[in-house]
């Protein structure tokens, strides 16, 4: 909880170079499944792992889209997943050349447990926000994501 409401656009930059730590933190101390963690899995592959729970199953390419990288590294992510028996692929009734991506029943349990926790405070915080709040909201942290990626930055 902030002490006071950050002012100018230092203020609010202190604030947010004092919680970001302490978000990831405590992010970091949510209780993984010991499946999910004996999975060995990376950032990139809980993106990917939410995109499928959230949205269901999905084909490589419309992945790759809406994660912002190439369908071959999708392709590789899925691979290793799949191997470790997290995914499948399946063909895709109205288009027999595509291939559907999705979380094996075996895994959705564990895998559901590990997000929902992350799910449940981001519902919590963003619940009393508007729509129109709630977009700012995720549109400023994108914008902080590209600033990071910008020349100069550390």
């Amino acid at each position: 909880m902030p002490v006071s409401s950050p002012g100018s656009t230092d203020d609010a930059i202190r604030e947010l170079l004092l919680l970001m730590p302490r978000m990831v933190g405590r992010a970091k101390r949510l209780p993984v499944p010991e499946r999910v963690r004996s999975l060995e899995l990376s950032p990139r592959h809980l993106s990917l792992l939410a995109l499928l729970l959230f949205d269901g199953p999905a084909t490589v390419n419309d992945l790759a889209v809406r994660l912002e990288v190439a369908p071959t590294t999708v392709s590789l992510m899925v691979a290793e997943l799949s191997r470790k028996g997290v995914l499948e692929r399946r063909e895709d009734e109205a288009d027999r050349r595509r291939r559907i991506v999705s979380i094996t029943d075996e895994e959705r349990g564990d895998i559901e447990a590990w997000l929902a926790g992350s799910a449940a405070a981001w519902r919590k915080a963003l619940a009393p926000l508007t729509n129109e709040q709630r977009r700012r909201f995720v549109d400023t942290l994108l914008a902080y994501e590209r600033a990071l990626e910008e020349p100069g930055s550390p």
